[in-house]
């Protein structure tokens, strides 16, 4: 059973890298930085999946509790984007609009030309009112769920 979970927690990772690079190149959508963030977690779960995969049941458990953490990781970044999506709090100036309030028009151009072309504080795709930043986090916290059960369950 361990390695089952292991293989869909895995899998889970894979397939949310290849939906978030199907919407960048297939959907047109260029992803921001923050978008970028929840991604490198996903390949590190991989990876520890990966290694959970093929490594002999006794060594395995402290790759599947990373993988649990990759998974939350990624998790804990979407529901930060959703909030700086939602307007609930500022996100990294960066990737967002900032204020403007007390520049000169030297500054104020030095941000206008160095703002990011894909901003973070912006929805671009929505399913049922969450963004690509919501589901993530709901899948991750599935996906984490999943690998605490391999870590849990009998080799």
């Amino acid at each position: 059973m361990q390695r089952i979970l292991i293989l869909l927690a895995t899998l889970g990772s894979a397939a949310m890298m290849l939906g978030a690079l199907g919407f960048q190149y297939i959907g047109e959508m260029p992803p921001c930085k923050m978008c970028y963030w929840q991604r490198y977690p996903h390949v590190a779960a991989v990876g520890i999946g990966i290694l959970a995969f093929l490594l002999p049941g006794v060594g395995r458990t402290a790759f599947l509790y990373l993988g649990a953490l990759a998974a939350l990781t990624t998790g804990g970044i979407g529901i930060y984007h959703s909030g700086v999506e939602r307007g609930y709090w500022e996100g990294p100036t960066t990737c967002t609009s900032g204020p403007i309030d007390n520049l000169t028009p030297e500054q104020l151009m030095e941000q206008i030309m160095g703002a990011p072309l894909v901003r973070c504080d912006e929805v671009p795709w929505e399913l049922f009112t969450l963004s690509m930043a919501s589901w993530n986090a709901i899948i991750s916290f599935a996906l984490a769920g999943l690998w605490i059960a391999a870590a849990r369950s009998k080799p």
